[in-house]
Order: C-alpha cells, then sequence, then structure tokens
C-alpha cells in the first residue's frame, strides 16, 4: 500500500526530547515500512526515518533559533506539497490536531484519514468539523471523542510503544533514594504543584523530568520553581529517551496529576514499559488506559493520591510491563491503522480491491 503520513512540524519525527505526537508518527512509520509497505513520511527536515521523507520545512519549528517563525504558513506550504502529490498515494494519514488540512483535501476526503493528537474541545472546532462532517477521523482514545460525538469515527486506535526499544533490566537499581517521578510538560493542565504536594505529603522525593514550553514560563516561574528545593523536589530539565529510561525504570511511581481531558497521555503508558506504576487523575482517557490496582491506580483527590503511593510497592511490576505488551505495543497499534487503512481503501475502489489483512482495527 502506498501511505502517505503527514506530521506536525513542532518536533522532528521522532524528536530527541520532548514530543508525543511525532514519536508515535514515527512508530507508526517505521512499522508500516518493516511490513513492506511504501510509506512516505511528510514532517521536518532534521527528521530521521527509513520511509521517504519530505521535508514540511528544514527545521521543526521548536528547535528553529529563528526569531519569527510562523506555524500557520509552515503548515500551510507542507499542505500544498501534499496536495501535489496525493495521486501517488492510495492513503493519506494526517496527524493534525485542528483540521487545517480540510479545505485543501476536501475533494478527496475518502483517501483520507485524521488521527487528532490533541484535545477537541476548542470552541471552534465543533463549527469548523460541521463544515467538513465526512471526513473519516481516527481518535486515540474513546474519551476524546466526547466534544465530537456525532463525527465521523471510522476507529480508535491506542498508542503503541515499540517493545525492543523499551528494554527492562531484570531489577531497578533502588540504591539511591526512593523517588516518585513527574514527566512530560511544566504547564497548569498538567499540574505539577499536585506531584509536588502528593510528594511531599507522602514523605517520597518528587524529580521533575519536564520541558518548560514558551507559554508556559510563567507558570513555572510563578508557581513550580519556588518549590524546588534541589532535595525533596529535583528539576532535571527535559531529559533524552536514554536518561528517561533510567529516570522512569528507577522510580517508585509515576504521578500523573493532570488537570484537563487527556486524550490518551504518552508518559503513562512510557512508565508502564519499564514496569513503573501510575497514579493518575480521573480526567480524560485515564479511566480507558490505566488497569485500576494493575498497573497503577485512578485517583480523584490529593488524599487519595497519598493513599495509593503507600501502594505502589504491592503492585506487580513484571505484570504491568506483560499488560503493556498486551494492550500498547507498536504491532497492535499498525494492526489496528492496517485494518482501517484496508477498510477506506475497499470502500474508494467500490469494495474491488480486499483488505491486507484479516483483522480488525480498535472499536468505532
Amino acid at each position: 500500500m502506498r501511505i502517505a503520513q503527514i506530521a506536525p512540524l513542532f518536533e522532528p519525527v521522532p524528536p530527541p526530547l520532548y514530543g508525543g505526537t511525532e514519536r508515535i508518527v514515527s512508530n507508526l512509520t517505521e512499522e508500516l515500512v518493516a511490513r513492506g509497505h511504501e510509506v512516505t513520511l511528510f514532517a521536518s527536515g532534521e527528521s530521521r526515518t527509513t520511509a521517504r521523507l519530505v521535508p514540511g520545512r528544514e527545521r521543526s519549528l521548536r528547535l528553529d533559533p529563528a526569531p519569527l517563525k510562523s506555524e500557520i504558513a509552515a503548515h500551510l506550504s507542507m499542505l500544498d506539497e501534499v496536495r501535489q502529490r496525493a495521486d501517488d498515494f492510495d492513503i493519506l494519514h494526517f496527524h493534525l490536531s485542528h483540521f487545517q488540512h480540510f479545505p485543501f483535501f476536501e475533494h478527496i476526503r475518502e483517501k483520507t484519514v485524521t488521527t487528532p493528537h490533541g484535545r477537541l474541545d476548542y470552541v471552534d472546532l465543533v463549527g469548523a468539523y460541521r463544515r467538513w462532517p465526512d471526513f473519516p477521523m481516527i481518535s486515540i482514545s474513546l474519551r476524546q471523542r466526547k466534544p465530537l460525538p456525532k463525527a465521523n469515527w471510522v476507529g480508535n486506535v491506542y498508542h503503541g510503544l515499540p517493545l525492543d526499544h523499551y528494554h527492562v533490566p531484570p531489577e531497578p537499581d533502588r540504591s539511591g533514594q526512593p523517588y516518585l517521578a513527574f514527566l512530560g510538560r511544566l504547564s497548569r493542565d498538567k499540574r505539577p504543584d499536585r506531584a509536588v504536594e502528593i510528594a511531599r505529603r507522602s514523605g517520597m522525593q518528587l524529580r521533575i523530568a519536564a520541558k518548560i514550553g514558551d507559554g508556559d514560563r510563567t507558570y513555572f516561574h510563578e508557581n513550580i520553581e519556588p518549590l524546588i528545593d534541589g532535595k525533596q523536589v529535583v528539576y532535571l530539565g527535559e531529559v533524552g529517551e536514554e536518561a528517561k529510561a533510567k529516570f522512569l525504570h528507577e522510580a517508585a511511581g509515576l504521578l500523573f496529576p493532570i488537570d484537563w481531558p487527556e486524550p490518551f497521555g504518552l508518559v503513562v503508558i512510557e512508565a508502564m514499559a519499564f514496569g513503573t506504576p501510575v497514579i493518575a487523575w480521573n480526567e480524560g482517557a485515564m479511566p480507558e488506559i490505566v488497569d485500576e490496582g494493575v498497573t497503577g491506580f485512578v485517583v480523584e483527590s490529593i488524599d487519595e493520591a497519598v493513599e495509593r503511593v503507600g501502594r505502589l510497592g504491592g503492585l506487580d511490576r513484571a505484570r504491568i510491563r506483560r499488560t503493556l505488551e498486551q494492550r500498547f505495543s507498536v504491532p497492535r497499534m499498525v494492526d489496528d491503522y492496517e485494518a482501517i487503512y484496508a477498510a477506506q481503501v475497499a470502500r474508494l475502489d467500490g469494495g474491488l480491491r480486499a483488505p491486507l489483512r484479516a483483522i480488525s482495527g480498535g472499536p468505532a
């Protein structure tokens, strides 16, 4: 199958540091190539892939030091390039959250699928989708669909990780000070302040490995930086893949105390890949992703979270890893996407082309 993967231009594919969407696009692209598909990746120029790379711009937007950049212009230019090459593909898979590609591809919408990786409760998205209601959509959790329940959902595909990249040593190193981990982005939505309070009330050290985005700097400096003392609350900055593996594997647990409708939560399954249990807030997709009492706990208050910290040691880390392998692997994710692609191509061909695999995607 000839497949185009269209990634956002904010980070390279895969990202060297923070970047969940681009990491999933990389996982999907590389596995599709390994399965023999002809894949073209539209992404930033410093991306690394075994697919054919068509650069949307020379540098990713976040890593480009240029003082003045236009993310709108960059994405419009890339989308026009995709449109000019559209006849080269059987299916166009967009990973853009705000539907900016819809006007470009309305004439061939049946040839597209869109996986929005972000929240869908922005006030303007409902009206925008109402203008283009037939575009096939793929959610990353069933909860993500709530703001757009009547969209043309053709599948639900949970994220997957490449298991061979997440090697788990027999036992984590427990020789140092035990700690809880906070990983991701230091924003108000992610509620690192809750993580600090949970750690302090639990008598545990909190280690924070997180990005500070340009829009989050004021929040960080006013609300989080004063809480970092270098002893009980330690800030490590952004971490690369190797450091992240050690950081997660040696943690007693990951705190994910979010205060927004998280559509998936990639760092949650990254922790599970190392057998590390998760304490997550009952927001967004967390009840779908965390198996209560198996891979972690879903809570609704600081008090509940503190109580669950005391129960983390009773969870079986090997079972957490096995659950991850069953539910959130790259092969399972790509099986689901392949099935959706095949169904879309079959519809486009009037049912004349048989599906590639006798498998079913995620629940529609």
